[in-house]
């Protein structure tokens, strides 16, 4: 299995391509160690593991500004955080899901340099198969963020759900988006901040998938770190 990776830079400061890749990142150089940094683009892309197994990546922004990809990492599905586990397992209650013989759970976090997850977006897919075809099809969405204790933090400011087939379908692509603004003690003014997430998933008629994965940041903070995977 193959993982794809491709930032692009949202920000006019600076962009340094990388030769030999699709990868664009952005740099303020006048600070050669910044601590708040422009927004980016992050897309992660990842096949689906067999049953029972997980794969995941994760981007840090690192001390020059500029994204960091971190290895793909694989292993027994309980390996990934239980409470993002169970934040999806949740979500699979539609009727189309019910009697589904496959099953997807993605996750796509952003965690700040603290290791505090500040916003998330999950998706749970089930899907049957039969004769060549996904007969039905389902995936739903959830969303959380870290809210401060004086009534301040993240927030979520809009959040869209769909799948472009349920029953009968050749393949079924499934998408889902969400955004989320910050006003608190780092900034009271709700300006700055703004993550946008949205994830995309491939089911099939042979009973494979995909995941994709992307974020938007209006501003990064050095030491923050995206997360994204599927199981």
């Amino acid at each position: 299995m193959n993982s794809r990776l491709s930032v692009a830079a949202v920000s006019a400061v600076s962009l340094v391509a990388l030769m030999g890749g699709t990868t664009v990142a952005t740099a303020q150089e006048s600070d050669p160690v910044p601590k708040s940094c422009d927004g980016v683009r992050l897309t992660g892309e990842l096949p689906a593991p067999a049953p029972g197994q997980a794969v995941s990546g994760q981007i840090t922004i690192g001390p020059d500004c500029e994204p960091e990809l971190g290895s793909v990492r694989r292993g027994p599905a309980s390996d990934r955080p239980a409470r993002t586990a169970a934040t999806a397992t949740t979500t699979a209650t539609t009727a189309a899901a019910t009697a589904a013989g496959h099953q997807l759970r993605g996750w796509n976090e952003m965690y700040d340099c603290c290791n505090i997850r500040m916003t998330g977006l999950y998706t749970a897919s089930s899907w049957d198969t039969a004769d060549g075809r996904v007969t039905t099809a389902g995936t739903t969405a959830t969303q959380e963020w870290n809210r401060e204790p004086w009534d301040a933090g993240w927030s979520l400011t809009s959040q869209t759900a769909k799948d472009d087939c349920a029953t009968d379908c050749a393949e079924v692509n499934s998408e889902a988006h969400a955004d989320f603004a910050y006003q608190g003690v780092f900034d009271p003014t709700g300006d700055w901040y703004d993550n946008t997430h949205h994830s995309y998933v491939q089911l099939t008629a042979d009973g494979t998938a995909s995941c994709r994965f992307d974020v938007e940041l209006r501003h990064t903070f050095v030491g923050w770190n995206w997360r994204y995977g599927c199981e």
